[in-house]
């Protein structure tokens, strides 16, 4: 079980006052304190953990953000920023004594400049919002986490989060171009702008994927893109999970980069199919999502090449997409996956690694032996271009021992993608989830390199203290 360090007492005992001084900050609705109102601030995305908050700011600009950093530094209060909730780490898992500061209310599209392909949004606007700003002059926004439709991009930037289509565009640290942060002590920062590159340190590459450790995002300047002229969705079915990890492998190493490029096992298509109505094929035990994009020659070309490559692997079936509504029915059962397993099995662990694509073969296949071994199924639904997996673990949280067999299950996956030469997250964030584990790939010494950026900024380890770093690395 992940524990949580103790609240302070003196800070517990202070309720009263420090909700009133908030409450000075940002009026009205705007600060929470009263228990009941709490309660949907206790758990993100991650939901086997939960633990009110001591209050709740919901401020509207970054200046308010900044006084209640002020505030919150200068009394020794430990402070949990949160954007929609939706981390699937415990990245916003708050504390006894600690304040959320929810980013939701920050929600204004600054500005749009289709001539310098850029957009100036506040950290509450949701992920799709800003596409769905800049669509109607053919622009759009890349990264697309499934949870696009609720994430917000303060949320994004601290995760560092991708998507399906990451494959081709990168993740959020590939489509940023500018910052501004409070500082733990309160000061607002700007870095990066309306330009391909900054002087100075790399501000974007440190705060990117932060997990709000640093400072607060509050503002960020992204990068739009030209649409394409067109796109198209592929399936491919296969007689075995190995197989097909052996066909994306071979995909990637021809050469070919498709858009996106998803893997699905059989518990998630039949889960996917049962949700959607995509006409997946329930006879396959696994399938590849593959999309491309481009004029209709080059994505006929394209096509070819792929339906050639998986050939090579005895495929139960290839459909390729005729028509627009056609594709946007095959994604519509990969991106409601991880609602669609819910529906299947009272509750589940996401879990986050990332492998050399030429592994998955074999971690596909210890995957399939551990959930033999912990008596408890697994849907596999992932980016598999890029090797980042999404193993859901299937157990129930009312029965302990079911929890604890699937946190050791998901410990167990994620310390063989660090043997195979992975690492522990490629888009969730490390959170409370993963913190433990933190020493199966770094050293000591590596651990306190990145302790001593932290302290750096928050000598006091008063941001989001009990994320990312093992309650013993946070007490030394």
């Amino acid at each position: 079980m992940i524990a949580l360090p103790p609240p302070s007492p003196e800070i517990l005992a202070r309720r009263a006052e420090i909700v009133a001084a908030l409450r000075g900050i940002v009026p009205g609705e705007g600060t929470i304190g009263d228990p009941l109102s709490l309660r949907p601030y206790e758990t993100d995305g991650l939901t086997a953990y939960r633990q009110p908050p001591l209050a709740v700011v919901l401020p509207t600009s970054t200046e308010q953000v900044a006084a209640v950093m002020r505030y919150c530094h200068a009394q020794g209060i430990r402070v949990v920023p949160r954007g929609a909730g939706t981390s699937l780490s415990g990245g916003a898992l708050p504390l006894a004594d600690a304040v959320v500061i929810g980013l939701m209310r920050m929600n204004r599209i600054k500005e749009i400049d289709f001539d310098d392909r850029l957009a100036v949004v506040e950290a509450g606007v949701t992920n799709l919002g800003i596409t769905k700003a800049v669509e109607g002059e053919g622009f759009f926004y890349a990264p697309d986490p499934s949870s696009q439709l609720a994430c917000m991009i303060g949320g994004n930037v601290n995760m560092n989060s991708g998507g399906a289509h990451c494959l081709k565009y990168g993740v959020t640290a590939n489509n940023l171009l500018g910052l501004t942060f409070v500082t733990p002590q309160g000061d607002i920062v700007e870095v990066g702008g309306g330009h391909l590159d900054a002087a100075g340190y790399d501000w974007l590459g440190l705060m990117t994927g932060s997990e709000g450790m640093l400072g607060i995002v509050t503002e960020v300047t992204v990068r739009i893109l030209r649409s394409p002229e067109g796109a198209r969705a592929m399936l491919a079915a296969f007689k075995g999970t190995e197989i097909a990890g052996a066909a994306v492998d071979a995909i990637i190493g021809s050469g070919i980069i498709p858009v996106a490029l998803e893997f699905m096992d059989k518990p998630c298509i039949h889960a996917c199919e049962a949700f959607a109505h995509a006409g997946y094929p329930l006879d396959a035990e696994a399938m590849l999502i593959i999309e491309v994009e481009g004029s209709v020659a080059e994505q006929d070309a394209l096509l070819e090449r792929i339906k050639q490559i998986c050939q090579r692997f005895d495929p139960i079936s290839l459909k390729v997409a005729q028509s627009a509504e056609e594709s946007l029915a095959i994604w519509k059962g990969r991106k409601g996956a991880f609602g669609a397993v819910g529906r299947i099995s009272p509750d589940y662990l996401c879990m986050d690694g990332t492998i050399p694509t030429g592994e998955l073969p074999f971690v596909l296949k210890r995957i399939g032996e551990m959930s033999a071994q912990y008596g408890l199924q697994v849907a596999n639904v992932f980016h598999a271009g890029d090797g980042n997996l999404h193993p859901l673990i299937m157990f129930d949280a009312n029965d302990p021992a079911s929890f604890h067999a699937a946190e050791s299950f998901g410990a167990d996956i994620l310390k063989l993608c660090v043997e195979v030469g992975g690492c522990l997250t490629g888009e969730h964030g490390v959170g409370v989830e993963k913190r433990d584990l933190m020493t199966a790939q770094f050293a000591p010494h590596e651990l306190d390199q990145q302790r001593a950026i932290k302290s750096a900024f928050d000598p006091a380890w008063l941001l989001n203290p009990h994320k990312v770093f093992p309650l013993k690395e946070i007490a030394a």
